[in-house]
C-alpha cells in the first residue's frame, strides 16, 4: 500500500514565513501529471492525527485492469509528532493481513510544503515522495510512481470529518487524463492506552 497517512501526493510551492497561515492551493484541472496543481500547506496539518485510530480499510484487488472487486479489512493506527511538528510518523497494522506500514511526512518551512514516504514492512523499501498540503479539512497529496513497471502519478486525499474522524483515499492516473480510485480508509479516533505500546499499535 501507499500511503496512507492516511496512508498519500507532488510538486509546486509557495514561499511563505513558518507561521503565516496557510495558502489556498492554485487550482488546473485534475488530469494526470501535466495538469496537476500542488497545494501548499501549514506545519500543523498533520497535528489533527496524532495518537490512535481504529481504521476499515477498502482496497481495490486488481489496480490499472477495470477490476471492481474490493478487499476490505481492517487496521489500527498509531501517530506521533517530533520536532514541533515538522516530522510525524506513523505505523498502521494490519492484522489479517500479517504485517505493517509506516508512513513519514516531513514538512518543507520554506516552500511550505509536505513529503509523505511510505514504507512497507514486506519490502522495507523507502516509497516515493508524494507532495502536498491541506487547505482547511481537504489534504491533496502528489507524486510520480511506478505500478509494476506502469509509470503512474499518484493522489492522496485526505478529509477531516470531524475530531474523531477522518476519510484518506489513494487514486492512481495511468494516461495522464483519467484517475482510480484504488484504496480508501476511514479512521476513527481511539484510546491509545487501549490501541498503542510505546507509540506502536499493539500486536
Amino acid at each position: 500500500m501507499r500511503i496512507h497517512l492516511l496512508s498519500l501526493l507532488a510538486v509546486t510551492a509557495c514561499a511563505t514565513a513558518p507561521d503565516a497561515a496557510p495558502t489556498a492551493p492554485s487550482r488546473s484541472p485534475v488530469a494526470g501529471p501535466a495538469a496537476v496543481a500542488i497545494p501548499t500547506g501549514d506545519v500543523h496539518d498533520f497535528d489533527y492525527f496524532a495518537g490512535a485510530w481504529t481504521t476499515q480499510q477498502h482496497r481495490l484487488k486488481a489496480r490499472g485492469a477495470g477490476n471492481h472487486d474490493w478487499d476490505d479489512f481492517p487496521a489500527t493506527l498509531c501517530m506521533n509528532p517530533y520536532l514541533g511538528s515538522v516530522v510525524d510518523v506513523d505505523e498502521l497494522y494490519f492484522p489479517t493481513k500479517g504485517w505493517s506500514g509506516v508512513t513519514v511526512r516531513s514538512f518543507d518551512l520554506a516552500k511550505r510544503q509536505w513529503s509523505i514516504y511510505w514504507i512497507s514492512s514486506k519490502t522495507g523499501l523507502l516509497g516515493a515522495p508524494q507532495l502536498g498540503g491541506f487547505h482547511g479539512d481537504r489534504g491533496e497529496f502528489y507524486g510520480r510512481d511506478d505500478d509494476d513497471g506502469r509509470p503512474v502519478t499518484v493522489r492522496y486525499a485526505w478529509t477531516k470529518l470531524d475530531h474523531d474522524h477522518a476519510h484518506w483515499e489513494q487514486a492512481f492516473s495511468y494516461d495522464s487524463k483519467t484517475w482510480e480510485t484504488n484504496w480508501t480508509a476511514d479512521f476513527t479516533r481511539a484510546d491509545p492506552a487501549a490501541i498503542c505500546d510505546g507509540g506502536r499499535p499493539k500486536h
